[in-house]
């Protein structure tokens, strides 16, 4: 199984299956809530991402490809070490991969132009080879994203399920073996964009 095969069998865990919560932004083809349709979320896929997509017939088959090509090819989580991979996929998923991508450059103190390309890459690469350097990566950017969320005026509606899933990260990983540096990613050939 490959290093995405088993992150998404984590991450889509964390989605859970349909749901059209009008409190939820990301429900809504608009991308706020009263805007346009609201056609849910499906496995992550939201009808703010994917406005013209049938949300509630969308397969898991389908959703998985969506993850793949959408999502983890533009974080390069084969590129990453697997546990940063792993919570840089699932910002992806529930944030966005430009904002995924902007925690991670930022945590890399590189610019911040949202594509993560060899500029972030090689600073990551350094930034884990140092003692504790993954599991420093892992609480800088978890801490990042936590600020973020508790920051949105829908905390108070979803926070708590969100805690829980970012709480939840770092034992997923750690039970994945994920933590060990000794476990590299895994090389796919996916080319990351140039810079960034």
């Amino acid at each position: 199984m490959s290093n995405f095969d088993r992150m998404f069998d984590i991450v889509v865990g964390h989605e859970g299956d349909f749901t059209a919560n009008p409190a939820d932004p990301g429900n809504w083809t608009g991308g706020t809530i009263g805007a346009g349709i609201c056609r849910g979320t499906r496995f992550g896929i939201s009808a703010a991402a994917y406005p013209d997509l049938d949300i509630a017939n969308l397969s898991l088959d389908a959703a998985k490809a969506l993850y793949q090509h959408d999502y983890w090819q533009r974080i390069a989580g084969d590129r990453l070490p697997c546990a940063v991979a792993l919570l840089v996929f699932d910002a992806a998923i529930n944030n966005g991969t430009g904002r995924a991508a902007r925690w991670l450059q930022q945590v890399a103190q590189v610019r911040q132009d949202g594509m993560i390309g060899e500029q972030t890459l090689s600073a990551i690469d350094r930034a884990a080879a140092g003692p504790d350097g993954v599991a420093d990566l892992c609480v800088e950017y978890l801490a990042q994203r936590l600020m973020f969320m508790s920051s949105l005026a829908t905390w108070k509606t979803f926070g708590i399920g969100w805690a829980r899933r970012l709480c939840r990260l770092p034992y997923e990983a750690a039970n994945a073996g994920y933590l060990d540096q000794s476990i590299q990613p895994a090389s796919s050939g996916t080319a990351a964009s140039p810079v960034g």
